[in-house]
């Protein structure tokens, strides 16, 4: 077991506080020294007792499983779908010679003869499907066609490195663990790495922070979880907890559907950025800005789907109402609000920690911060269309609500540390959040619901921590 970067031990060993959603857990005296050994780097072991508490903070997102490094490595099949794009297909599946066997699914190509020579020269097993009915039914008709238990699906577009995928299957020696994704990064021309700045203000905005790409750190995938979702770009599923597959009604946010649904039979969805697999982004404007568009329609069928998944902004009523009062000009008033919460913490930590006032100041500052950055995001990415008139109509409100806007993606690029200067970065994001919105709300409409749109707060903890969800970044 490898400890969260988050997680914090107090009490010599007797409350663990970290996780996602953030909480606290009080240990039994029998519990401590097991933790402290895994802590050392000693391994769970087979006692029923220890295998659960184990399961209970990999859940929790406090602790994440190490493979046995001698785990063994199940057979894989490659599922590739493709429409057209011959050549990015033949550079694809130059990462996938020499290693299982590989489906490629021609989803009703407008050229076929020139998916089956690139397939026919990597040595693939070809598929072709009479008519196209998008990713999720292509990679659908791939998992029909494969016969080993484990089934990787690569997109098209993808440069996997040879060998890419066997570092991830020990993963799997867990039975509960139904899909596992590597990190998904910006190819570099002419070498499958990492973009490198230099290659348009577009290039290096998505090497930096791409919607596919879910950062350095290891996680639990569910929803609230610090990786909410995983793209299906590149992902390692079990083919018996899949069952059918991806829903093919959906062309767009299939791939986070799937991962909510096996989430929610129980099953573990493993995020392992050790591993990268390269990506050819969009990075000119007109088509990047039409991607983004429709990522921003999964929402509404996503949220028909799973119901109180995907709000619009989720985290402490208190910290929304202190941001609300600094948004009305009422800093006292909102100042005041979060003194009074983190008092309540830290009675609430009194018993569990040797500071709960350092400790509660700290869990309330970053708190309301993130809480007021991820408000100002909510405002471009889909309140902007209701916020502009309000700021047109209220003379008082247009600077705070620009303020907040603006300050948002500053404060993200402090956090992110990216390579692009700070001011073309804030407008190619305010750009990335006003085009997704646009999406949110033609899905609204489609769908005639307004659940993407709503706030989701909660009122029974006072320590402000906001860990909100997010689909396609």
């Amino acid at each position: 077991m490898r400890p969260d970067p988050g997680l914090a031990v107090l009490r010599d060993g007797r409350t663990l506080l970290g996780g996602t959603p953030y909480r606290l857990v009080r240990l039994t005296a029998n519990a401590v020294p097991v933790i402290g050994s895994w802590l050392d780097g000693k391994p769970v072991g087979d006692r029923g007792a220890a295998g659960l508490l184990a399961r209970r903070l990999v859940e929790a997102g406090m602790m994440h499983p190490v493979p046995p490094p001698h785990a063994p490595r199940p057979s894989v099949t490659f599922v590739v779908p493709v429409r057209d794009r011959a050549d990015q297909l033949a550079r694809c599946l130059t990462g996938l010679r020499g290693g299982p066997e590989v489906i490629v699914v021609d989803d009703g190509s407008a050229d076929p003869g020139a998916v089956a020579d690139i397939a026919r020269q990597a040595g693939a097993r070809l598929v072709r499907r009479p008519a196209n009915g998008g990713p999720a039914a292509a990679r659908n008709t791939g998992l029909a066609h494969a016969t080993t238990e484990l089934v990787a699906f690569v997109d098209s577009d993808c440069l996997p490195r040879p060998g890419w995928v066997e570092p991830l299957l020990p993963h799997f020696a867990d039975p509960a663990v139904a899909a596992v994704a590597p990190r998904i990064v910006a190819h570099r021309p002419g070498t499958g790495q990492p973009a490198t700045p230099g290659a348009g203000l577009l290039a290096t905005y998505e090497a930096d922070c791409s919607a596919l790409d879910m950062g350095p750190g290891e996680a639990i995938v569910r929803p609230g979880s610090t990786v909410p979702y995983v793209p299906s770009a590149a992902l390692i599923v079990r083919r018996s907890a899949v069952g059918g597959g991806f829903d093919a009604s959906m062309r767009v946010g299939e791939d986070v559907d799937l991962v909510w649904r096996l989430g929610a039979a129980g099953h573990h969805i493993r995020y392992d950025p050790s591993v990268a697999v390269a990506h050819q982004h969009r990075t000119r404007p007109r088509q990047w800005l039409a991607q983004r568009v429709q990522y921003g329609t999964s929402a509404a069928p996503l949220a028909a789907r799973h119901p109180g998944v995907l709000p619009a902004a989720s985290m402490a009523g208190w910290s929304a109402a202190a941001w609300a009062l600094a948004l009305a000009r009422r800093p006292v008033a909102g100042a005041l609000v979060t003194a009074g919460t983190t008092a309540l913490l830290a009675r609430k930590l009194s018993s569990w920690s040797d500071t709960p006032w350092r400790t509660a100041v700290r869990l309330s500052a970053d708190g309301t911060l993130r809480a007021g950055e991820h408000l100002g995001r909510t405002l471009s990415r889909a309140w902007w269309p209701v916020a502009l008139p309000l700021a047109l109509a209220v003379p008082r409100l247009r600077l705070p609500l620009a303020a907040a806007t603006v300050t948002a993606p500053l404060i993200e690029y402090r956090r992110v540390r990216p390579t692009t200067p700070v001011v073309p970065w804030t407008a190619i994001r305010l750009a990335d959040d006003v085009a997704y919105s646009l999406g949110v709300w033609q899905g609204c409409v489609r769908h005639r619901t307004t659940e993407p749109l709503r706030p989701a707060l909660w009122w029974r903890s006072a320590d402000g921590i906001t860990r909100p969800p997010s689909v396609r970044g």
